[in-house]
This record gives structure tokens, C-alpha cells and sequence, in this order.
């Protein structure tokens, strides 16, 4: 059996990953700081090791790490943020995952983070010596979120599998996915959203297909709604009867996660906890790849 090594480890969907593509492991390892994410990390998988602010690696002292595997905190780095990349503090903890991985040397390692500017990209890149594979999670779930993963494990894209929202529901009624957009509408409802005297309305925008958009910290991000295709005004009043937020157990499902799993935190850390994760089938996609699809270790 093995020993891994989480940085950034947040609810442990990595673990989940793990179980799930059948890979032994006698000790895993886990730095995280958010006290919730521990709590629903040490109720499911008692036997982790907890071991802090991933900032005090220096101090850990770990002897044959196998596996070492994190995504550091996106904020800066996505292309729908403020655009920081490693001017922002939380993104340079991408260096302390490159410290780590190259004082340990593990057999394998997978390093994942979301779509960012093509510099800040080829820049990771070239410290971790590997082009990033970007897999989309809507190919083994009913969820969009597209992701870059660098690895040294030799993995592919995933086989494409026809899941949609229909079937992670748990209400009836309510089957099109759906976000609450700030936008500026003329009098005849067309955007124009770069007309700052327009003032902002609270739309309900439904978007075609059948997948759900990236979860993310923000509830207003992903709803679900009962209209077609299209933009609606004044989402919160006109329409509050046409749409609804996710449900926990919803956002398990988009996750590829199991039911219930994060049901002992609260309400706001659950939605926090599950949009920050993985999506966990994406990653048993590549853990199926080690060794060549043979998950024993040896």
C-alpha cells in the first residue's frame, strides 16, 4: 500500500477518488486549514492525518510519500476573477506545491487548477515540467467546469458518459440550468451591459443544453429553473416562483460526490466546501491511468 500526500486538501474529494478507482493506501496525509472541511474530511475518513497550513511543510517530516496531489487556490488565477495571477498571495501557493513535490519525489503527482491566461499557464507548465491535460467535468457529470490537470501520470480524456440534470434532481418541476446575472437591459430588454447609465437588474438567465453551470462559493452562481431558454428581469420578484438554488444534495451529485457527504456542515460551508472541490469521477478517471490501468502498488 501507499502513502499520499493532499495539499489543499479541502473536503478530501481526492480520497473519495481514491476509494472509488480501488487504490490501497496505508497513510493519507492531508493539509487543510478550513475547520469545516476537516470536520466533514475526519467524519467520513477518520483514520487521516491531519496535518495544517500547508505553509509549515517544512516541518512535516514525512518519510515514502507515493502520491502527492492538490489544486492551490484559484482566485487568482481565473479568468473570470479580478485576474491577479501570482500577484495574488493565495496563488503563490502554487510554489509551495512545487517545493513540496520536489523535496518528496513521489512515484506520482496531479496538480489541477482552473482555465487562466495562457502565460500564467505555460509559467506552471514549465516549473512542473508537463503540459496540462484540460478535461471538461460535464464528460462524467451533469456539471460545466473545465480544468487544467498537470500530472506525471500518463492519462487521456475521459470516455464521454450522458449525464444531465435531469438525473441529479431531487425535486420535480425544475429542469433547466440557470444563473442570477447583474446586467444593464435597454427598454427593449436587449443587453447593454458596457452602458454604465443603465442601472444593473437581477436577471434570471436559463441557458440552453442540459448541464449545469461550474458551481462555485457564490449560491446566486448556479440555479435551476422551470423557463426555457432565455432572460428574464427581475429574477427576485416576477420569476422568484420559476427558479431555485441547488440543493446540498444536488451539489454532491454535480460533484460526482456521495449522497450525504457533506451533510453534517452548514448550509453556507457545505455550498463552500462543495464548490471549491473536485469533481471526483474526473479524478478516478486518472488514478484509473496509474501504472497503466493497474491500480495495484507495489
Amino acid at each position: 500500500m501507499i502513502n499520499v500526500l493532499s495539499c489543499f486538501d479541502g473536503i478530501s474529494c481526492g480520497q473519495v477518488a481514491l476509494e472509488r478507482a480501488g487504490i490501497e493506501y496505508e497513510n493519507y496525509y492531508a493539509s487543510e486549514i478550513d475547520k469545516s472541511a476537516i470536520e466533514v474530511t475526519q467524519h467520513n475518513y477518520p483514520k487521516t492525518i491531519q496535518l495544517g497550513d500547508v505553509e509549515d511543510w517544512e516541518s512535516w517530516n514525512l518519510e515514502n510519500v507515493d502520491l502527492i496531489m492538490g489544486g492551490s487556490p484559484c482566485q487568482g488565477f481565473s479568468v473570470v476573477g479580478k485576474r491577479l495571477n501570482f500577484d495574488d498571495p493565495r496563488s503563490k501557493l502554487f510554489f509551495t506545491f512545487a517545493d513540496i513535490l520536489k523535496h518528496y519525489k513521489p512515484k506520482y503527482w496531479l496538480y489541477e487548477n482552473v482555465i487562466m491566461a495562457d502565460d500564467i499557464r505555460d509559467a506552471i507548465s514549465e516549473i512542473l515540467d508537463t503540459q496540462p491535460v484540460m478535461i471538461e467535468s460535464a464528460d462524467v457529470s451533469a456539471q460545466l467546469r473545465k480544468r487544467y490537470y498537470w500530472s506525471n501520470i500518463p492519462f487521456g480524456l475521459p470516455r464521454k458518459l450522458t449525464v444531465n440534470i435531469e438525473d441529479i434532481l431531487e425535486h420535480e418541476g425544475y429542469k433547466y440550468p440557470a444563473s442570477i446575472i447583474g446586467r444593464r437591459l435597454d427598454e427593449q430588454g436587449y443587453r447593454k451591459d458596457h452602458d454604465e447609465s443603465i442601472p444593473r437588474v437581477q436577471c434570471l438567465s436559463v441557458r440552453k443544453g442540459k448541464k449545469a453551470g461550474c458551481l462555485t462559493t457564490v449560491t446566486k452562481d448556479s440555479v435551476v429553473s422551470k423557463l426555457p431558454h432565455g432572460n428574464y428581469t427581475d429574477a427576485y420578484n416576477t420569476h422568484k416562483n420559476s427558479w431555485r438554488h441547488w440543493t446540498p444534495l444536488e451539489r454532491e451529485r454535480l460533484q460526482t460526490l456521495p449522497d450525504g457527504y457533506t451533510e453534517i456542515m452548514g448550509k453556507y460551508n457545505r455550498e463552500k466546501g462543495i464548490g471549491n472541490g473536485w469533481t471526483v469521477d474526473v479524478i478516478v478517471h486518472i488514478f484509473n491511468s496509474i501504472d497503466g490501468g493497474n491500480t495495484v502498488w507495489l
